[in-house]
């Protein structure tokens, strides 16, 4: 059973931890992380790695917060 695709942020998410899928030439592509921005239909996701993913609205087929990251064994 395949799962729905649902965009479940709105701008009141800036700030909180998030998961996205967003439309890429050959399929689709992924990014976790904190949204920054939300401003004239790009959405700003900064990533655990500090990269930052900008993503067109009309690109996102599905996203949601999700809970913060736990610690990662040895970095603590």
């Amino acid at each position: 059973m395949a799962g729905r695709l649902v965009i479940a942020i709105t701008t009141q998410d800036i700030g909180a931890r998030i998961t996205t899928r967003r439309r890429v030439s050959g399929g689709f592509s992924d990014a976790v992380g904190i949204l920054e921005s939300w401003d004239d239909g790009v959405l700003r996701v900064r990533k655990r790695d500090g990269s930052l993913v900008e993503i067109p609205e009309e690109m996102l087929v599905a996203a949601k917060v999700v809970p913060v990251a736990p610690p990662r064994p040895g970095r603590m």
